[in-house]
């Protein structure tokens, strides 16, 4: 391979550096692709939520999957919370404000968001 391609090509592991987090104040963001408007990034929880009151509210759509862990998003306007475990995604419109109601504390929660216009 040559020189120019080794450069151009960023791998990694979506659960690299996860287990010795443990519980921190910070959720770990770590943009993955920034390029044309769009974002891929990891966020790993380990207990957090969103401030009380607080809401996203994005000028961008957001597509969201977990991957390990559990968490519970919450929608203005919707009674009944959105809980989520491995495996499921929802997808986000831009202005529709949420926030995170929980993340579980007992184990890290590994997201991968794509925001795009």
């Amino acid at each position: 391979m040559t020189s120019s391609l080794k450069s151009a090509r960023r791998s990694g592991n979506l659960f690299g550096a996860v287990a010795q987090l443990g519980t921190t104040p910070d959720e770990q963001v770590d943009a993955l692709v920034e390029q044309g408007g769009v974002t891929i990034e990891r966020i790993v929880s380990t207990g957090q939520a969103s401030p009380p009151g607080f809401w996203y509210d994005s000028p961008r759509a957001e597509w969201v999957v977990l991957l390990s862990g559990a968490a519970v998003l919450e929608f203005d306007g919707v009674p009944e919370p959105h809980r989520m475990k491995p495996g499921d995604h929802v997808l986000i419109e831009a202005h529709c404000r949420h926030r995170v109601a929980w993340t579980s504390d007992t184990e890290p929660s590994v997201w991968l968001a794509v925001y795009y216009p």
